[in-house]
């Protein structure tokens, strides 16, 4: 059984990365489609797919575009969350990266949720 599968997406992505592949593909599940949703009106991926086998299997196809992602990080954990008013949200790397919020309105990136004046959890920081 998988204790933070949020998680798991990230570091399948930043392995696919690190291995100079143009594409990962992970079960999927409403919040990792948000994540990938962010990322992608943030310009960090080229696009994404939700992808129906059978039944049960459901996953998400994420293709990669070149160098724009590279790094990413899990700020929220489910030993520690990390909840923050819309004030408060991270800087990533002086403002060049985004952190990805899960707030009452959806999840969003930092920049969109301050903007709604939404506070919420941390998910992850993008650069």
């Amino acid at each position: 059984m998988m204790t933070d599968p949020v998680a798991d997406m990230l570091t399948r992505m930043r392995n696919a990365l690190m291995a100079g592949h143009d594409r990962v593909e992970f079960p999927a599940s409403k919040i990792k489609a948000g994540i990938c949703k962010v990322l992608k009106e943030e310009g960090y991926i080229r696009s994404f797919k939700i992808i129906v086998k059978e039944a049960p299997n459901v996953s998400i196809k994420v293709l990669f575009k070149d160098n724009s992602l590279v790094g990413i990080k899990r700020v929220s954990k489910p030993g520690l969350r990390q909840y923050r008013g819309y004030r408060e949200y991270p800087r990533v790397i002086s403002g060049l990266g985004t952190s990805v919020v899960s707030t009452s309105q959806g999840i969003l990136s930092s920049r969109e949720a301050k903007r709604r004046k939404l506070g919420g959890e941390v998910l992850c920081n993008v650069w």
